[in-house]
């Protein structure tokens, strides 16, 4: 007997590459991610380049991602953690240089709080390098937490942490 599936829902994500060929890579996990059951890439943002959090290490590039899935949290974030591995993620040290990061921001409207999995994501509302490219694709999203949007939110940074929207080619 086969389960039926699970109800479509949207996803946001955050991604982000400072090592290696980060707009491959970058590109490269939106389409495996696409071509993913249970998962369709219904918008992303432009990229965004922006200053590390921690130790030093060469600029990021940061974009977002809204999802259609019909995957379950969890399953979800396997696949993010999946795909990091398949772009060569190593997690060596706490906010250290990558070649790409996947975030889980929202999923719908849930509030969760796992030890695996906290959703939404603890520190976005603190992060122009998420907050600016999800502002871009799904401004009205609101944070089930706070009951703000996600176009108030990045209006309310005091410092957006040196993000710039960069120019297709750039």
């Amino acid at each position: 007997m086969q389960l039926p599936p699970e109800p479509l829902q949207q996803a946001a994500i955050a991604l982000g590459s400072n090592l290696g060929a980060s707009r491959a890579s970058l590109e490269g996990a939106l389409a495996a991610l696409d071509q993913s059951a249970g998962v369709r890439v219904l918008a992303r943002s432009s990229w965004y380049r922006s200053a590390p959090i921690g130790p030093v290490q060469p600029d990021y590039l940061n974009g977002c991602a809204v999802l259609e899935v019909s995957l379950p949290p969890e399953a979800l974030l396997d696949l993010l953690l999946a795909t990091e591995q398949r772009y060569g993620r190593v997690r060596a040290e706490r906010w250290g240089p990558r070649t790409l990061d996947l975030d889980l921001i929202f999923y719908g409207q849930l509030l969760l709080d796992s030890e695996r999995l906290q959703i939404p994501h603890p520190r976005m509302a603190e992060r122009g390098f998420v907050l600016l490219p999800l502002a871009e694709i799904a401004p009205a999203w609101i944070d089930p937490r706070s009951g703000r949007s996600v176009h108030a939110l990045a209006a309310a940074l005091t410092d957006p942490g040196g993000v710039e929207r960069l120019v297709e080619g750039s």
